[in-house]
């Protein structure tokens, strides 16, 4: 059943289309996910759709009876409630029904009423009637719900009596879609819900989702997390919105898939139209085939054309490129307890060591101490304990998510150009036009630059300072979906070192070799990436329970840990395939170009006449067809690899 049609919708600023034409339909149950690049009016879109704006064009029509829950990007509850009695205000028709049995039960305890057996009969019936409604209501599992939702979004018990207005501002957030859930809505509208969520909690969300009884309506730029939650993909473009079936990933696909038929369709169109016009051009003067000219022109005017694909979004590009290569040995962190107070030290003892070439993900819950660690290590804050030890040419570049390294006050050229003054005014105008900074954007004030400004901003520093071992504190913070894939890619190639916090798994998964979990007790090492780590944590509680005596659960009872065979698709692997089917298709062209040039030398006059020059470009020939043949046959193979993990994706 429809629950939500959009027909037509549109919203223009100042007399400009942000988008126009927008259809998108809701069934009950869906789980649908919105992407767009930056700027083209997600969250606008999302306000609409959530009867917050009407549209400047266009209609939005509901159900009957349809209950929608919005919940706006950052935004957190703002209450003089402790946080459970907040909660428990969600469920006031059954506290009021709750009360109401009380007062029954009070009343059918009384004598009198047992000596006027009609009224008694009468309250009995009433007693039942409610009782039984409550029941239904889930009023005696009500307080286990809030529970439940608190533990989950990392509200521990011992603060639930604290005031929601002396909560930071992520954790008014976490409250208020933990609020948001216990209301259950037939629909839930949610803009970037992931944000201020830690890793554990991110992956209990998503399995609540999951089991989610509404239709689900989101942004966000967590690709895990639309991998695992989202059925349907919306794209939004000025024009329309692309409807896509499948999760993130498989949009990702598809969309390539549709813009390559996209292309072959219109190169083909044009090679007939440029066929077409050279036939009118070179007859219709010629009286012997003006008639065919003639049909061709009409041919060629009656043609419906193709319009031209649309180009890839504009993105960053840049890579990270050491000068110098440090020894083998990186980093060395022996014993290290993290904190500010000896009294009261966050996590410890932390032991790990970093080689050249390893990309380490350090992970932990929220306060556990990550930057602090990061800090530590750099030796902006003492450890409480141990040491941590860089080895030989190691030269540390830092990205700091609070983004101190910037000064506020520069321009964003003088940011740049303050550091590298030797830089010719051209070099560092290109160097942040790879970051996506145009002309207007340099002589901007760093403080009015918005959060992913500032981040692509700090990227640009790291990247000119050419350091061999970079240290990241959550450095995908800020950076839309586009911009941390190429992040991704840039640290992939990258002939250095990495050390890397972040709540990202979907980064994680791409890009570390390793990872360091922190506990306040310590940390483990894990040698692999976050897929293996979800499979280590299972095979841990699987033990757990056989130790217990219990059957192992089909899936781990947290579901952050969940395995990696039911996500059915190795992001890491079927990266490195693509890359290794464009390789080898790069190969084949040149291959081809080179057997062109080497055929066009043997039909040239004096290669013809010189028969030991033809012997040896037919000994080229030759061998350029044996690689073009095996260059196939390795294209041929991976790309049916491919198809096989796109298939399984």
């Amino acid at each position: 059943m429809i629950i939500m049609q959009a027909q037509g919708v549109g919203r223009t600023f100042n007399g400009t289309d942000l988008f126009t034409g927008i259809n998108l339909e809701v069934q009950t149950g869906s789980r649908i996910g919105l992407v767009g690049p930056n700027g083209i009016g997600k969250t606008t879109l999302l306000e609409i759709l959530a009867g917050l704006n009407p549209p400047d064009a266009g209609q939005v029509t509901l159900a009957h009876d349809i209950s929608i829950g919005y919940q706006a990007q950052d935004s957190g509850l703002d209450s003089e409630r402790g946080i459970f009695a907040e909660l428990l205000t969600v469920f006031a028709p059954l506290i009021a029904m709750e009360d109401r049995m009380h007062a029954l039960e009070a009343k059918i305890a009384e004598p009198s009423l047992a000596q006027d057996q009609a009224a008694f009969d009468q309250t009995m019936k009433q007693y039942d009637q409610l009782q039984h409604d409550f029941q239904a209501q889930n009023g005696y599992g009500y307080r286990a719900e809030i529970r439940g939702i608190l533990h989950g979004f990392n509200f521990p018990e011992d603060t639930w009596d604290m005031k929601v207005a002396t909560l930071s501002g992520g954790e008014r957030a976490r409250l208020a879609l933990a609020k948001l859930l216990l209301e259950k809505h037939d629909l839930l509208i949610l803009d970037e819900p992931t944000n201020h969520l830690d890793i554990d909690t991110l992956g209990w969300l998503e399995g609540y989702l999951k089991g989610y009884a509404g239709a689900i309506l989101t942004v966000s730029h967590d690709q895990y997390f639309l991998d695992h939650v989202v059925s349907e993909i919306y794209e939004l473009t000025p024009s329309m919105a692309v409807h896509y079936t499948t999760n993130y990933s498989g949009y990702l696909k598809r969309k390539a898939e549709n813009n390559a038929l996209a292309w072959k369709a219109y190169n083909k169109q044009q090679e007939e139209i440029a066929k077409l016009q050279d036939f009118v051009d070179k007859n219709i003067v010629r009286a012997s085939s003006t008639k065919q000219a003639q049909a061709r022109r009409k041919q060629l005017e009656k043609m419906v054309r193709l319009p031209r694909p649309s180009g890839a979004e504009k993105k960053v590009h840049f890579h990270f490129a050491a000068e110098k290569t440090s020894g083998n040995e990186v980093l060395k962190v022996r014993g290290a307890t993290i904190g500010y107070e000896p009294a009261a030290p966050m996590a410890g003892p932390i032991d790990f060591q970093v080689n050249k070439h390893d990309r380490i993900a350090v992970i932990g819950p929220n306060g556990v101490g990550k930057s602090t660690l990061l800090k530590s290590i750099l030796g902006q804050i003492p450890f409480l304990a141990g040491t941590a030890r860089f080895g030989t040419n190691v030269e540390t570049g830092y990205y700091d998510q609070d983004q101190h390294q910037l000064h506020w006050d520069k321009t964003v050229i003088n940011e740049i150009w303050d550091d590298h003054p030797t830089m010719t005014e051209q070099s560092v105008r290109s160097a942040l036009a790879a970051f996506l900074f145009d002309a207007g954007d340099i002589e901007k004030r760093v403080g009015d630059l918005s959060g992913g400004q500032k981040a692509r901003l700090e990227l640009t520093k790291l990247a000119l300072r050419h350091d061999n071992f970079l240290i990241l504190d959550e450095p995908t913070n800020h950076l839309d979906i586009n911009s941390k894939e190429v992040l991704e890619d840039a640290l992939a190639d990258f002939d250095g070192t990495v050390l890397f916090v972040s709540h990202d798994r979907y980064f994680i998964n791409e890009l570390a070799t390793s990872i360091v979990a922190i506990t306040p007790t310590g940390s483990d090492l894990y040698l692999g990436n976050w897929d293996y780590y979800q499979e280590k944590l299972a095979e841990v509680e699987a033990a757990k329970a056989e130790a217990a005596g219990q059957q192992p659960a089909a899936k781990p009872a947290n579901a952050a840990a969940v395995d990696y065979q039911e996500s059915k698709q190795n992001q890491r692997d079927l990266r490195k395939v693509q890359r290794e089917v464009a390789k080898l298709e790069q190969q084949i062209d040149d291959l081809a170009k080179a057997a062109e040039q080497i055929q066009t030398a043997m039909a040239a006059p004096d290669a013809l006449s010189d028969y030991v020059r033809m012997q040896k470009l037919q000994a080229q020939l030759d061998e350029n067809q044996q690689q073009s043949q095996q260059a196939e046959d390795a294209w041929e193979e991976a790309s049916l690899k491919l198809e096989e993990m796109q298939d399984e994706g």
